[in-house]
């Protein structure tokens, strides 16, 4: 007989399988209990997401302390109901918006319910075969080309880690009098360190989304939703999360997050020094490698990035034949790596705090062994080239035939 999901699940858990993936707990003990013994609703004392006086009101307010901006708001569902309401409420209907090719897919989304008329703008071509920043010429190109934009959003940093430089770009828009959105979901734990690129929060963008879940301690679908600036306002912000965020938010995802942002409030230097450290060990032990790439600061121009973000582990198989998909397989089938996402010749490896010596141990030793004899890839290479490069695969909404 198959097993039932929760039946896989508990069983997985007992494997060694290493999670180089979202989510940024790692699959470590979050010491929120049972969640079935949490799980409750907006009973007397514990307060109501969509109208925070109390507990939520203080663990919004802490978040606001820890990233340095006017007001956060807590989303149970996922960056994307941040994605939504912030263009909802940044801009009108029919206005004219300027967003990067590299956009996720709920920006797009956002456009169609609005009725936006999008205009686009490509990041840089690294040399290293993916996505770069997006320049503030390119952006300021666009203004030239069409002044009547009213926003702009800007995704940063990308799933490969690479930043723009916000505080040019916040200057052309807010100089043309829009405003400016930054898709950061990925960049969560930007500003903790100083070794940490910073956060578009304190580079001028308007709005900023980040991901909890993906690069810190917290359960998958929690996010924040950051008001950093006057230039949006708050009512708005608040009435489309209303519109778009459920209204039976799960206390077992913003325990999470209040958990989260107390444990960063509390111990966020020792905790992403030791962090730090283990990553620039593990890049120091991949410079040996032949067969393979690993994507280092020293690889990218300043016009291809800003900046990057050390935490995403970006490996290229230089190997003829042998792709990402293979490499990703033999990684998880014979190493019991698993990683985050496939693009063309490279997998993509996310790490965070909750990273142990172990992982980043299993994970060296591997490459160097694929690195030595790339025939163990060889096994898992399969055609496909049905599926193209695409980073966040949002094109489907363009085709939709019909307008609401």
């Amino acid at each position: 007989m198959n097993k039932t999901l929760d039946q896989q699940l508990k069983e997985y858990a007992t494997k060694d399988y290493y999670p180089f993936h979202m989510p940024g707990h790692k699959r470590t003990d979050l010491s929120l209990g049972e969640p079935s013994l949490i799980d409750i609703t907006e009973i007397n004392g514990f307060d109501d997401l969509h109208h925070p006086t109390g507990l939520i009101l203080e663990t919004e307010r802490a978040a606001s302390r820890l990233w340095g901006v006017k007001r956060s708001f807590l989303l149970v569902n996922g960056s994307t109901v941040g994605i939504l309401a912030g263009i909802s409420a940044a801009l009108s209907r029919r206005d004219t918006i300027l967003i990067g090719e590299n956009c996720h897919k709920s920006v797009k989304h956002a456009c169609f319910l609005n009725e936006l008329q999008m205009r686009t703008v490509a990041p840089v071509r690294t040399s290293f075969g993916i996505p770069g920043q997006i320049t503030p010429e390119a952006v300021e190109q666009a203004f030239s080309q069409d002044p009547g934009i009213k926003g702009v959003v800007i995704t940063s940093p990308t799933y490969e880690g690479i930043v723009s430089d916000i505080a040019s770009i916040a200057e052309i828009v807010h100089r043309h009098d829009a405003v400016l959105i930054v898709d950061e979901a990925h960049g969560a734990h930007f500003g903790m360190h100083r070794d940490l690129p910073v956060s578009a929060v304190t580079q001028g963008a308007d709005l900023v989304v980040q991901s909890l879940h993906k690069t810190l301690p917290s359960l998958t679908q929690t996010a924040v939703l950051h008001l950093a600036t006057d230039r949006i306002p708050e009512k708005r912000v608040s009435q489309y999360l209303d519109i778009f965020e459920t209204s039976s938010p799960s206390y077992v995802l913003m325990a999470g997050m209040s958990r989260c942002i107390r444990l960063l409030t509390e111990q966020r230097e020792p905790l992403f020094s030791d962090y730090l450290k283990a990553l620039q060990s593990w890049y120091q032990s991949s410079r040996d490698l032949k067969t393979l790439s690993v994507l280092q600061d020293r690889d990218l121009t300043r016009e291809e990035a800003f900046a990057k973000d050390p935490g995403k582990l970006v490996i290229r198989s230089d190997q003829n034949g042998i792709d990402g998909y293979a490499l990703a397989d033999c990684l998880r089938d014979v190493y019991h790596l698993e990683t985050e996402r496939v693009e063309g010749q490279m997998v993509i490896c996310m790490t965070s705090i909750c990273d142990r010596t172990e992982g980043f141990r299993r994970l060296s030793a591997a490459l160097h062994e694929i690195d030595a004899d790339p025939a163990l890839c060889r096994d898992y290479v399969t055609d496909r080239s049905e599926q193209s490069y695409d980073i966040y695969r949002g094109d489907d909404c363009e085709t939709w035939p019909v307008r609401i």
